[in-house]
């Protein structure tokens, strides 16, 4: 009798700790948003903006590097058509990246920006970005992929050097699963 109440309480404690942790992973997207925002980490940027007019400071020069990076699970090739460019802070640039899906698969791909310094973050806007929206790839297919930005002019003095870093990730599982919902409906 003590056995199976011992057996009982056990699985009623396991069952709970399932769900406490089901929750937190759950909590996680939200609370890391929150994280990032309060303690300025993790440099997102993924608001498109108008190319407003802005007054261009022509007085200073901002060294842009572009970094392209894979997850370890992509196998896809991805770099930045040029890895730096200098820009006055309100001028609008348009960089490319190539993309080459080297698989015998078709796929999706999201890319997933980081600004460093992260107080140059919110300096940053963009009016085109392939990091927007999910890129669909065939099987050997190539493209390029415009990012379109600028940097406004209200950047502290101290930063000389902004690197906008591009992680590309396999969301292929994610967007199929997107279609089979949008065909459910």
């Amino acid at each position: 009798m003590q056995t199976r109440q011992n057996i009982a309480r056990t699985t009623v404690k396991h069952a709970v700790v399932a769900v406490m942790m089901f929750g937190f992973g759950f909590a996680m997207v939200p609370l890391y948003d929150i994280f990032c925002e309060i303690t300025g980490l993790n440099g997102k940027v993924q608001v498109a903006v108008i190319q407003a007019p802005m007054e261009v400071d022509t007085s200073r020069n901002i060294k842009v590097q572009l970094v392209s990076a894979n997850n370890a699970q992509m196998p896809w090739r991805f770099t930045a058509l040029q890895s730096e460019v200098e820009l006055h802070p309100g001028e609008w640039k348009q960089v490319g990246f190539w993309v080459s899906n080297v698989t015998e698969n078709d796929m999706v791909s999201q890319s997933v920006p980081s600004i460093t310094p992260a107080r140059a973050a919110q300096y940053v806007q963009k009016s085109e970005c392939f990091c927007f929206q999910q890129q669909a790839l065939k099987a050997g297919e190539s493209k390029q992929m415009n990012l379109v930005f600028t940097i406004s002019p209200e950047l502290p003095e101290d930063i000389h050097t902004v690197s906008m870093v591009y992680t590309l990730f396999d969301a292929t599982a994610f967007a199929d699963q997107q279609q089979l919902v949008a065909q459910a409906d």
